[in-house]
């Protein structure tokens, strides 16, 4: 695996979702520092659009506060979930720093226009820091924080994507402790729950936290939790990481510890056959340790976006200036690209780069030089 690509021409969003439909990735929401006023008033969500071809974002305009448009377009917030199912991308959850909400909004990727469908059953509550994944022609809600009761949450709530209807489920077995800012993969009918901050206190906030580091599973044919027996080296307790499915292993990427006040730039996976976690070595100039970043699988490679850093200036002056935690970090505006399966024409074409070579025109054909200045000029950040 090697990071072949580093750019920094994005939007600069943290805690935000994101999903891809074909070739084309659609981040929705987030916050920035600098931008903390939008938070607090009813502005509607920023949609940024990247075609993985072109490496290139552009944003989508917002509705008119006087158009139709605006009344079924999400407000803009931060800790919501994005999935995508056939063209259309569902958002749920979220907030901004004045409420929470639990509509639900889709996304048609083909008009790039809003709606919200209208949906029945047992509808979960208001919350941020939840996980979702598709099974079937469902979406499957689980934990985050419930705003209306001030607590965190392990319990699942399903939505019928054809019939619109929500089911609280019942379920069997150990559920995973109450928790937020976790994350839920879908392999097979199974959702894998990893990761996230819980409570000593249970549902409720004490501040007392801490960060599991166990894998639990739901097997949605039976509505029963598992908790399989693993091995390995396993990856230290974190929240705001990331997940993503890969050749039927689950890999985590990056998140914080608040105990031991740590960010992290690593990677494991983790063998649903044999309950095997091992650590990834990747090659090439990995990103810097953060949380709350995205990360999107297409093809054979993923593409991790924004998310937030310690600030090292900051953290230089934390001592004597007694500085806000929220103001020691920095907010990124940069994609990374990792090749899952580099062939070995990007393999020689990434030595040319690392090392420098002068290639003389004529020496290579001309597709060839096409394509290595072109990776050339994509990861010239990376070196």
């Amino acid at each position: 695996m090697y990071w072949t690509t580093h750019l920094k021409t994005g939007p600069r969003r943290v805690n935000h979702a994101a999903a891809a439909v074909g070739e084309t990735i659609y981040t929705f929401g987030g916050y920035c520092t600098e931008e903390i006023l939008v938070y607090r008033v009813k502005e509607p969500i920023d949609v940024h659009v990247l075609n993985i071809n072109y490496l290139e974002w552009h944003q989508l305009p917002r509705p008119k506060i006087d158009s139709q448009q605006y009344a079924v377009t999400p407000f803009q917030r931060y800790g919501h979930t994005a999935v995508a199912f056939g063209k259309n991308i569902y958002i749920w959850g979220g907030r901004n720093d004045e409420s929470a909400c639990n509509r639900l909004f889709c996304f048609d990727t083909e008009t790039w226009l809003w709606s919200c469908p209208t949906t029945t059953g047992v509808l979960p509550c208001s919350r941020d820091g939840h996980s979702a994944c598709i099974i079937g022609n469902s979406m499957y809600i689980f934990g985050g924080y419930e705003e209306e009761f001030e607590r965190y949450s392990q319990e699942v709530y399903a939505l019928d994507l054809l019939t619109m209807h929500w089911t609280y489920v019942v379920t069997q077995g150990s559920p995973p402790d109450y928790r937020d800012f976790h994350t839920g993969t879908t392999i097979g009918n199974r959702m894998y729950i990893f990761g996230g901050r819980s409570d000593l206190a249970g549902p409720h906030s004490s501040e007392a936290d801490y960060y599991p580091n166990e894998i639990v599973y739901l097997d949605t044919g039976t509505m029963t939790w598992h908790k399989p027996e693993t091995k390995g080296e396993f990856p230290i307790g974190r929240r705001s990481h990331s997940a993503f499915l890969y050749k039927n292993n689950l890999y985590i990427f990056g998140g914080f510890n608040g105990i031991l006040n740590e960010h992290y730039n690593d990677m494991y996976s983790f063998c649903p056959l044999t309950n095997t976690w091992r650590p990834v070595t990747t090659l090439g100039s990995s990103p810097k340790k953060r949380r709350r970043q995205v990360c999107i699988v297409i093809h054979d490679k993923m593409y991790l976006f924004g998310g937030t850093s310690p600030n090292p200036i900051c953290l230089a002056e934390e001592d004597t200036n007694n500085m806000a935690r929220e103001m020691l970090l920095m907010d990124h505006d940069d994609l990374h690209v990792l090749d899952l399966r580099p062939t070995l024409k990007t393999l020689c074409m990434l030595s040319v780069i690392s090392y420098n070579q002068e290639i003389h025109k004529g020496s290579l054909p001309e597709d060839v030089m096409e394509d290595l200045e072109e990776m050339r000029r994509k990861s010239v950040a990376c070196y």
